[in-house]
């Protein structure tokens, strides 16, 4: 109920600065939020794979969500440089660290934020690493994904 409130309450906000004249700031009210997510795990930040994620955002107009999965809570030298490279680039974007398994965090995470366009992750090896229900229960929830998942791959 509260998204819809704040719907409407954009809306009317939009609908005030149009009779003024501002039509930029009532467009911006009106734009829908969207967001692309960069799935990695610790040690396995493809630069190719960040350099798509970021060249997509910028043609679409998006932000990024960056999925992080991590046993701990130490730096990564791949993931500063990536998020000093959003930054030079103006790419708004929100940083989420997760344990575990990335397959599982991918499901989850775009379940329940639905302005994700797509997911983009860099390998398929790497999404079942520390699965413990790799059984029929992750495989039906996989294929019941809530975006399109984009596997940056090297090319054959």
């Amino acid at each position: 109920m509260s998204s819809m409130k704040k719907k409407i309450e954009d809306l009317m906000a939009a609908v005030s600065f149009a009779e003024e004249g501002d039509f930029e700031t009532a467009r911006e009210f009106l734009k829908e939020e969207r967001r692309v997510l960069l799935a990695a795990r610790k040690g396995q930040m493809d630069r190719k794979t960040f350099r798509y994620a970021i060249n997509t955002c910028k043609r679409i107009g998006a932000g990024l969500d960056i999925l992080y999965i991590s046993s701990s809570d130490v730096s990564d030298q791949a993931l500063d440089e990536c998020i000093s490279s959003l930054t030079k680039e103006g790419i708004s974007y929100r940083l989420i660290q997760r344990s575990g398994c990335l397959k599982q965090a991918i499901i989850d995470y775009t379940t329940s934020k639905k302005e994700i366009l797509f997911a983009v992750t860099e390998s398929t090896e790497t999404l079942e690493v520390d699965c413990k229900g790799k059984g029929k229960g992750l495989s039906e929830a996989w294929r019941n994904l809530q975006c399109p998942l984009v596997v940056v791959a090297e090319s054959v």
